[in-house]
Formats: structure tokens, sequence, C-alpha cells
């Protein structure tokens, strides 16, 4: 675990794993999950997974953001790369919603700092965005990384980062 936050609603927490390679990332996140699993449960707490925890009230959900790259994004080099990298995300959103979570509808409604699931968008520093370019990338000479906001908290990290990587391979090879 790399750090953790306070969210937006009311007992909602956010943690960030940091891994190298798909695989180490789901196992990573799985073990958290456990382990988190273990310890309310030893205090008689429960954690709710779900994307959209507070139902239809005001507030925002709860996702799985993935940060990802590899070495073409990482050396990019430019804004055309790093868009055509998004880009390629545009053809296949249904794809990724398929594998994003449950009720991920219930969250990415296009309020909230989330896009809506039906529609695609990218930009810098927009946390509105299906993916998120960050500061860092654009202002690194356009290499960096990339995050997508669109997996939800309850999603399975290895399909999610299985899409993510069959995406970026449609551009980088």
């Amino acid at each position: 675990v790399e750090g953790i936050n306070a969210e937006v609603a009311a007992g909602q927490w956010e943690f960030q794993i940091f891994a190298k390679g798909a695989h180490e990332a789901g196992d990573q996140i799985w073990v958290a999950r456990y382990l988190l699993e273990r310890t309310v449960e030893k205090y008689g707490l429960v954690i709710n997974w779900h994307p959209k925890p507070l139902g239809n009230l005001d507030w925002n959900g709860s996702g799985m953001h993935a940060n990802f790259s590899n070495e073409y994004i990482r050396t990019a080099g430019s804004k055309e790369k790093i868009e055509a990298v998004c880009e390629a995300f545009r053809s296949v959103v249904d794809e990724h919603i398929a594998v994003y979570g449950a009720d991920n509808d219930k969250r990415l409604t296009g309020a909230h700092e989330t896009a809506a699931i039906d529609q695609f968008s990218y930009g810098v520093s927009d946390r509105g965005a299906s993916i998120r370019i960050p500061v860092y990338t654009a202002t690194h000479g356009w290499s960096g990384y990339l995050e997508d906001r669109r997996p939800a908290s309850n999603g399975d990290p290895y399909k999610i980062a299985a899409r993510i990587i069959k995406t970026v391979k449609m551009v980088t090879g």
C-alpha cells in the first residue's frame, strides 16, 4: 500500500497500490482486500465494495482508478502519441465497461467526477474524463502514465488490467 486518504462520502476511504506488471498489481489488490476484510471483521465492522454504496444520494461513488503505462507511454515524447493511446479506448468502451465491475452504471453518471458510462473522453488533469492524462505526463514531455477512471471499486483487477493492456497494445504493439 503506497498511500491512503479519506474520500468525499462519510466513511469512504481510498488506498493506493503500486506494482510493476498486471499480475503483481492484481495480486497486491486481492491481498489488500483480504487483509482489510480480516481486519474489519476483528473489530465488528464491514467494508462495502459497491461502486455506489450510498445509493442515489448526491455523493461520489467508489472507483478503482487504474494508473497504467508501458515503455511506449513512459517515453512517448509527444502529445500525439499519448492521444493516440487514449483514442484507442474510444472504440472499445463496451468491452471495458463489461469487465469494470458490477453496478458501475450507478457510479458512472457523468456527475461526481465521472464520465457517463456510455461516453468516452480524455483530458489533462480532467477528473471527469474516462481517461485522465496526469499533469505529470503533460509537463514531462508527454511521457509518463495514464489513468483509467472508469473501473469500479468491486472490479476484478486481473480483468481490468487485461482489458487495458489489450487496448494499449492496439497502438503500441
